[in-house]
């Protein structure tokens, strides 16, 4: 089987912008990772081993081609939100790994000998960085990957198989490095040379377990958000009448607001219990009511 039967497999199947990444090692990236320790440009919820993000073959031996797959989540919605786009559908961890077991078993019922490995958002390899290997994007000075169709707003889901499909090449594009993401961050996470601190990153902040700063909580407040932030995403330039997502779980039983009169009244295990296949749920119920008393300046009296 070659790269473009692969290809027309998922786009048969709604997923119209795949690419195949080499299976590396990625010793460019490993530099860049290495940097980014150095400098504390980490969260800690990055693989700690520099190897197994850059090494495919740590992840299946006979790893021999990744693809590469977008899943697109913009939808217009007039509600004023208080959580991140991301979080509107259906847990995007679950939608992934669902649609591309389907796909990669209708493939394993065709060729017995493929073995594969899916990862969405939670392998040791980073993802954004076989998205633009693969050609399907390329860098904003935000760190996120751009695609011609859907902007950023993606998601990316990767496959490490053992077919050896011929790779695809980055594209030539480029950001248009206008700066407005750098300019509008809340968190001032953004230092205009693609490098980011996401430890300044409101998303991050939001998400963190351990207690805030005052500094983290002001940052907050220039925000407003519960749960994630997209400013960098709204203020770019790429998403100006970018394609929808054509994904019913991104469409469908959408929740772009959470109540706080329910978040205050109910406990952890039932916030677990009406959420738990939406991503803002993973932390549970006490982050986020922790982050509602902070953009209602209980903590920070």
């Amino acid at each position: 089987m070659n790269k473009e039967e692969i290809k027309k497999i998922f786009q048969n199947n709604g997923l119209d912008v795949v690419g195949i990444a080499p299976i590396g090692p990625y010793y460019e990236l490993k530099k860049i990772l290495e940097e980014n320790v150095t400098k504390g440009l980490v969260t800690g919820m990055e693989e700690p081993d520099i190897e197994k993000r850059i090494n495919p073959k740590l992840i299946m031996e006979d790893a021999a081609s990744i693809i590469v797959c977008a899943f697109p989540y913009h939808i217009d919605v007039n509600d004023q939100s208080n959580i991140s786009k991301y979080c509107y559908g259906l847990d995007y961890h679950l939608v992934i790994k669902d649609k591309l077991d389907k796909i990669c078993e209708s493939i394993k019922e065709k060729y017995k000998d493929f073995n594969y490995k899916i990862f969405a958002d939670n392998g040791p390899l980073v993802d954004r960085y076989l998205a633009y290997l693969s050609g399907i994007g390329y860098y904003g000075i935000n760190n996120n990957i751009i695609t011609d169709k859907y902007g950023s707003y993606v998601f990316i889901g990767y496959i490490v198989n053992n077919f050896d499909l011929e790779h695809d090449n980055p594209t030539r594009k480029t950001c248009m490095k206008c700066n407005k993401c750098v300019k509008y961050c809340p968190g001032n996470a953004l230092e205009g040379n693609y490098k980011i601190d996401p430890k300044k990153c409101v998303s991050f902040i939001t998400q963190k377990k351990d207690e805030l700063t005052l500094e983290e909580m002001d940052k907050m407040n220039k925000n407003k958000s519960l749960f994630g932030c997209d400013i960098c995403q709204q203020v770019c330039p790429h998403n100006i009448d970018i394609c929808e997502s054509n994904i019913e779980e991104f469409r469908n039983d959408l929740i772009t607001t959470l109540s706080e009169e329910e978040i205050n009244s109910i406990s952890n295990k039932e916030f677990k219990r009406r959420y738990k296949d939406r991503a803002f749920s993973w932390r549970g119920r006490n982050i986020i009511k922790r982050n509602i008393d902070i953009l209602n300046g209980k903590s920070m009296e």
